[in-house]
């Protein structure tokens, strides 16, 4: 059972996190905080230090969101390329209906903080890095089952799989085109029966 000051805080973080995912951290003010909690300044000051706390926990938030949602759709698949496939169809129209307000918190934050917000860069990071390990693991999975090629370099595999979807992202979001997005993950799809399979 949360306390009334957890609850408190958690309110702040769900109503901040949809503000800080689509204006980004240095457009975001105290006053957007304010206006979608409805608090005081008092009431927000006194759970939280600073707006660089709320943002922290704010992409905490929206992050896990992405991540409870793709490891279900993943959970429901028994091999690796079910599980690949259950990413790429998760990801589907990812920029019209994405799983969370104002899109994917990793590609928003990394681009939003590359060169002046190092606290949100390194969360930012962080969260790459928990979700290439977790594309790595499934793909290595593939190879140890004979399910892909034993040629395939599992790492490295990962890494193109996520950077493609995530600059898919992009580009459907910058030319307002949910096509290419789809496109490129058609393209993906493709690849792993093309590729990967032994």
């Amino acid at each position: 059972m949360l306390s009334k000051s957890d609850r408190t805080k958690q309110f702040i973080v769900e109503k901040s996190a949809p503000i800080f995912n689509t204006k980004g951290y240095a457009a975001t003010s105290m006053t957007d905080i304010l206006k979608a909690t409805g608090l005081t300044k008092g009431g927000v000051y006194g759970n939280f230090n600073s707006k660089d706390d709320i943002a922290v926990e704010a992409f905490d938030y929206s992050y896990s969101k992405i991540k409870e949602a793709l490891l279900y759709k993943i959970k429901q698949e028994k091999t690796a390329t079910g599980k690949l496939a259950s990413i790429l169809g998760f990801y589907h129209n990812f920029t019209i209906t994405p799983a969370v307000e104002g899109g994917c918190p990793v590609l928003n934050t990394a681009i939003d903080s590359d060169d002046n917000i190092p606290f949100m860069k390194q969360r930012a990071a962080q969260a790459l890095n928990e979700m290439l390990n977790s594309l790595t693991y499934i793909i290595q999975k593939g190879i140890d089952s004979t399910e892909f090629k034993p040629s395939i370099n599992a790492a490295h595999e990962a890494m193109l799989f996520y950077a493609t979807i995530e600059g898919g992202i992009m580009m459907s979001k910058l030319t307002d085109k949910p096509d290419v997005l789809n496109n490129i993950l058609k393209n993906l799809k493709e690849q792993i029966e093309n590729r990967y399979k032994a």
